[in-house]
């Protein structure tokens, strides 16, 4: 059996997966810029994954606050030195702001606005200003059914 620091042992996973959050991450800022080559499918299903990926790595960065104020209480016995503990905080720390980074963008104005426009072409909807007196209301209807999808999404992933 290995006596690895399970500190480390967790670390090396969620730089892992940041690594990966961040390449998602880079996609989703490029389907971001691209006017109509995006299929709304891919914008989604980059946005869900890269939400996944922030909340599973937020998950961990907890487990590493709880090691590393376990190991506080009781530094001499786990043997670990200060400027140690100082390193593994300032790991959370850097690394919980890069999730924080991205989890804004995602969830600027900018963005839902983007997804927005990007649901209404893909049910067909053309630009509020150009359609005809009933446009408000199929508006309404689509924004509440993606809410919906959204809110059902977000408990299903719970």
């Amino acid at each position: 059996m290995s006596l690895e620091d399970p500190f480390s042992v967790v670390r090396g996973e969620v730089q892992k997966a940041l690594n990966t959050s961040r390449g998602l991450y880079q996609r989703w800022c490029e389907l971001l810029q691209e006017s109509q080559v995006t299929s709304a499918e891919e914008f989604d299903w980059t946005t869900n994954e890269l939400r996944n990926s922030l909340r599973s790595i937020e998950w961990d960065l907890e487990d590493l606050e709880e090691t590393i104020s376990i190991v506080e209480s009781n530094q001499k016995k786990f043997k670990i030195s200060e400027a140690e503990l100082n390193e593994r905080r300032d790991f959370v720390e850097k690394t919980r702001s890069s999730l924080k980074e991205m989890r804004d963008h995602i969830s600027s104005p900018r963005a839902q606005a983007f997804t927005e426009r990007k649901n209404r072409e893909a049910l067909g909807v053309s630009h509020p200003l150009t359609t005809d007196r009933f446009s408000r209301l199929d508006e309404e209807i689509i924004s509440g059914n993606s809410r919906y999808i959204e809110e059902q999404q977000a408990q299903q992933q719970v």
